[in-house]
């Protein structure tokens, strides 16, 4: 009788394993980062006193672009309303 080799135990299954962890760290660095940014964007508006409405704080916490975000939290230096950061 051979010996049975489970696809789990076996070296291309554990490369594929770590590759996908490796992924994975990747993914919640980017996320994370994407996270940060969007809360300093929000916190700028907030510090220079302009009033954020759910609309726009909806849409830059949902974004996960880095350098949309980025552009975004150097316009809030910027704008008059909180609005104008979608504005190109």
């Amino acid at each position: 009788m051979s010996e049975i080799r489970y696809f789990f135990n076996n070296p291309v299954a554990e490369k594929v394993r770590e590759e996908g962890r490796v992924e994975g760290r990747v993914e919640g660095r980017e996320e994370g980062r994407a996270e940060d940014r969007s809360e300093i964007t929000l916190e700028i508006l907030e510090w220079r006193g302009i009033r954020v409405s759910g609309a726009v704080r909806e849409r830059v916490l949902a974004c996960t672009d880095l350098e949309q975000l980025k552009i975004w939290s150097q316009r809030a230096i910027h704008v008059a309303r909180a609005e104008d950061l979608f504005s190109g």
